[in-house]
């Protein structure tokens, strides 16, 4: 409701001089300190790192604000801190515009919590001090472990899924207490009946013979004086892999029975400590979750359930002893990553009976996660859950798209199937704990008649809980929809790992995820997730350089679909983030990877020339050659490292990457171009924009080779004629080199083949082919054709990274004014804060207007012929126009 008020009323008089007040109060108050995080995380504990990296943003809304200095604290004394004491490192007061910095104090001690914050000095020479933040180291060393790994004595063939308990008296007053839990395959931790923590699918998944994750747990409050009990129940995921399917992860190496190290390590208020671990004195049993697996689903029995298993006082007399067992690797390592979660409950949108026995529910859009059914019945009544994306002709769930790569025994393991056997005591609620799948429809059976409502049935949306720090907004509802359908396949496919898709083969496949990688980035704080990814790269890393195609990898991969074009990852993924995030860590832990990878390929294919890879996997109908493709993304692995070799003042590997990169791209041009007349070999969508894209282009056809590529795109009439790695550069190469128009008349198509074709057709995800008809390789939520969600970042609101100063400390802002749309907005949260690019569309003038973040510059550049104005005053300069911090409107004519 809306009050109007009259113009010279008394009330509107004292309005005016509040809001008067305010906004002189915001004008003056400099900056404000936030943002504070360490290795990428609020507040975070179990750190292992013995030089972490603590994180600040200068939230300061004048314009040129900018940070002049700093002084940085750390102790272990929070109230000390706040009196400006810090007893662990204290730096003197720096004049610099840095706002990352690598712990350099007295050596940390493990299990110790450190308080830190930070003084920041304005461009007026003002200070202002941040509020105080906190870290808290863990183990750091695995000589610090004093529980043993246990399990129980079944083999890795067993089902059931294992119960293990504990009960121990604490006597002495509790002044902390933290859970170190390390496993090899999935787990659930329980102190005196309740669950500590809301990650799902912990640990993350890794090479588990060569790396094995711990989390830690705060688990002060779940603690009492007396008698208490721990519990930890097993899964498989996939360290167990029983499910037989596609690249035969159930004969892994590493595979075995699940099991687990665990130390409760409490503090008691008098100082002393004592510690609480895994040991033959812990107790197992069999538990309700009668079958599990990461791959295909969970089967539970709640006629098994012992009430109290986890709590004080269980009586666990026919409980059978544990058994020690070898650790699965002698690396074990903090999680130091944001966890798996269940984001959003999502209500079914409705539901449809069948037949006598069966429901189906639909939650109105396809995600990653789980199901969870409310239900009442008799006693041994099967419930069959059955989770697809689709529907057949007879309005049954249809897994005929997904189920393609299940290579089935026997009919007691079906395929993204939930089995949940009642136990008749009233109603009854199952969730399965240690699987995840891909689906938007929930087919519902029993074998005993039961009676469903929408109401009894919910999809909860999985997947890493990485924050959004992007938003896209236009006057086109279908450009919205095709943004909104590539954050959820990115989501649907980010699992601690980047994965294909979420339902078929929840592999880590390479070309997908470096092909989608600015588009996260764009959209989401992910660095956590990629360092510990890149970490998992170094791990399958081969001697002699070659990487898998998928990652982690059982050991399958090192022999198909890892060329160039895919395994780019290994240096396409760590630039992206020293460009995101102005980091250079992750490209140097992978800096020897690197140059074994591009050195092998060097020693197989000395011409520059390499025919290794894939190619433009899922075509229209044009077909380009591996080689040119392949050798492409090899020139762009070995550029990489020359620019890496400089960063990091290695002169002499930079004049040797340099050179290769050189000798590649002229053995590229020489075979494929035509510099008369600017095609590259057939002249197909994906050969002339690739080249275009990753800079091989000699500088003085770049504009001729555009032309030719604009007009191919006008004689496939507007729409894609390309695979994954084309779909990937075409927008771009379109939009970088004047043809924006263009590559928005791709981008906005509604039919075949488009990203817009989907959404026309129901789409809430983006597919693994143009063609939603085809026989194969049709799974409804991959993220392999996402570069698009990037690109409406890049080359509609022009927020583009500077390589000479990246984490967009200097943001290139090149925004296209695209003929078809009435306003456009985008906004991205760097490490400095929030750039926002928008524009709007007035008779003949278009508004822009762009906030540059406090502490940072921008380069603006209008498109060509264009007349720009700030107020009545013409820019003289519209191209390279360079800008400081602040808010700014400009009118385009």
């Amino acid at each position: 409701m809306t009050t109007l008020l009259p113009k010279h009323s008394p009330f509107n008089r004292i309005l005016v001089c509040i809001l008067f007040i305010l906004n002189t109060a915001f004008a003056s108050a400099g900056a404000r300190i936030t943002g504070l995080k360490c290795e990428y995380l609020a507040n975070p504990m179990g750190m292992d790192s013995p030089h972490p990296r603590l994180m600040w943003v200068m939230d300061d809304a004048r314009q040129g604000a900018k940070q002049t200095a700093y002084q940085l604290s750390v102790g272990t004394d929070s109230v000390e801190l706040n009196k400006g004491i810090a007893n662990t490192w204290q730096t003197l007061k720096v004049a610099s515009a840095v706002t990352r910095l690598n712990y350099n104090g007295k050596a940390l001690q493990p299990y110790t919590k450190y308080y830190w914050r930070v003084s920041v000095w304005d461009k007026d020479g003002k200070s202002n001090t941040s509020a105080i933040a906190s870290f808290e180291t863990g183990l750091m060393d695995k000589s610090k472990w004093k529980g043993t790994w246990i399990s129980d004595n079944n083999d890795m063939n067993a089902k059931p899924a294992p119960y293990f308990r504990h009960s121990f008296d604490l006597t002495k007053k509790i002044k902390s207490a933290r859970a170190y839990i390390a496993v090899a395959g999935l787990y659930e931790l329980y102190i005196n009946g309740e669950k500590i923590g809301n990650h799902r699918l912990d640990p993350m998944y890794t090479r588990f013979d060569r790396r094995t994750l711990y989390v830690t747990y705060d688990v002060t409050s779940q603690l009492q004086s007396g008698e208490n009990a721990i519990g930890v129940l097993l899964g498989n995921g996939w360290y167990n892999h029983q499910s037989t399917a596609v690249w035969f992860f159930d004969k892994s190496p590493w595979r075995n029975r699940p099991a687990f190290c665990l130390d409760v390590r409490v503090t008691y208020e008098d100082g002393t400590t004592e510690t609480i671990s895994s040991g033959k004195k812990w107790k197992t049993a069999l538990s309700p979750i009668v079958f599990n697996s990461i791959y295909t689903a969970e089967h539970y029995d709640a006629r098994l359930e012992q009430p109290g298993w986890n709590r004080p006082g269980f009586i666990d007399t026919t409980w059978k002893g544990v058994i020690n067992r070898q650790a699965p690797s002698l690396n074990i390592v903090a999680q130091t990553m944001q966890p798996i979660r269940a984001i959003e409950k999502i209500p079914a949108e409705s539901i449809k009976k069948l037949d006598a026995k069966t429901y189906l529910f639909d939650l109105g859009r396809n995600i990653s996660g789980v199901s969870s059914i409310t239900v009442k019945g008799e006693a041994g009544t099967a419930i069959r859950l059955k989770h697809a994306e689709k529907l057949g002709k007879n309005g049954y769930a249809d897994q005929s798209n997904i189920d393609i790569h299940y290579r089935p025994t026997d009919d007691k393991d079906p395929f993204q199937t939930d089995i949940f056997i009642l136990s008749g005591k009233g109603e009854e609620t199952f969730m399965p704990r240690f699987n995840y799948k891909g689906f938007q429809y929930v087919e519902v059976s029993s074998d005993k008649p039961i009676e469903l409502k929408k109401e009894n049935l919910n999809g909860y949306f999985m997947h890493s809980d990485v924050e959004p720090v992007g938003s896209i907004n236009s006057s086109s509802n279908t450009l919205n929809k095709i943004w909104q359908a590539t954050n959820n396949s990115y989501l649907s496919n980010f699992f601690g790992y980047p994965t294909d898709c979420p339902q078929r083969e929840k592999n880590g496949w390479t070309g997908d995820a470096h092909i989608a990688s600015e588009t996260g980035l764009f959209n989401f704080d992910g660095i956590t997730i990629y360092e510990k990814w890149m970490a998992d790269h170094r791990d399958e890393q081969q001697p002699n350089g070659v990487l898998p195609s998928i990652i982690p990898s059982n050991g399958w991969g090192y022999e198909w679909g890892n060329g160039p074009d895919w395994t780019s990852t290994v240096a396409i993924i760590p630039w992206n983030l020293y460009m995101f995030y102005g980091d250079s860590k992750t490209l140097g832990d992978n800096y020897e990877a690197i140059k074994r990878y591009v050195n092998h390929i060097n020693d197989l294919y000395p011409s520059g020339l390499t025919t290794w890879g894939l190619g433009d996997w899922v075509p229209v109908k044009a077909v380009s050659p591996v080689e040119f493709t392949s050798s492409a993304y090899y020139f762009t692995d070995v550029n990489i490292l020359a620019k890496a070799a400089k960063l990091f003042g290695k002169a002499d590997d930079q004049k040797t990457y340099e050179a290769l990169a050189l000798k590649i791209k002229n053995a590229i041009n020489a075979k494929y171009l035509n510099t008369a007349t600017g095609i590259y070999d057939k002249g197909y969508q994906t050969e002339l924009s690739v080249p275009l894209y990753w800079g091989i282009v000699p500088d003085s056809l770049k504009h001729k080779v555009a032309t030719r590529l604009a007009e191919r795109v006008k004689q496939d009439n507007n729409h894609l004629d390309a695979g994954i790695l084309g779909a990937k550069a075409i927008l771009s190469a379109l939009s970088d080199n004047g043809y924006a128009d263009v590559a928005y008349s791709i981008a906005s198509q509604e039919t075949f083949p488009s990203w817009g074709w989907w959404i026309v057709n129901g789409a809430t995800t983006l597919y693994e082919n143009w063609n939603i008809q085809a026989d194969d390789a049709l799974s409804l939520n991959h993220i392999m054709f996402g570069e698009i969600g990037a690109w409406y970042y890049k080359g509609i609101g022009g927020i583009n990274v500077d390589q000479q100063s990246p984490g967009f400390k200097n943001i290139l802002l090149t925004p296209n004014f695209i003929e078809k749309l009435d306003h456009f907005e985008s906004e991205h949260t760097g490490p400095y804060g929030t750039i926002k690019s928008s524009w709007k569309r007035k008779g003949n003038t278009v508004e822009f207007a762009v906030t540059v973040p406090a502490n940072s510059t921008a380069t603006l550049s209008f498109p060509s012929g264009k007349k720009v104005f700030q107020g009545s005053r013409q820019i003289v300069t519209t191209s390279g126009l360079k800008v400081a911090s602040g808010s700014y409107v400009y009118l385009v004519k």
